[in-house]
């Protein structure tokens, strides 16, 4: 079987995707790993994680809570 991809394939080829959905939506109202049950089907939590890590590398800190924590806390209401 062939080896599962790491992260900086991961987020070479999704960059674009998260970046216009969050571009286009605010990071307000976008959550990363709101899926990850499904995803580690075929990805490793730890390589899904520091993908999306490096895809926020140059998000303000305000954006990065938003997208790893806030949008999901305020989804789910869990604050």
């Amino acid at each position: 079987l062939p080896a599962p991809p790491s992260s900086a394939v991961l987020a070479a080829h999704w960059r674009p995707y998260i970046e216009l959905c969050i571009e286009r939506f605010g990071a307000s109202r976008c959550m990363f790993e709101s899926n990850f049950p499904v995803e580690k089907m075929g990805i490793g939590y730890a390589a899904l994680w520091n993908a999306f890590k490096r895809i926020a590398a140059d998000a303000s800190d305000d954006e990065k809570r938003d997208l790893f924590s806030g949008t999901a806390r305020r989804a789910y209401r869990l604050a």
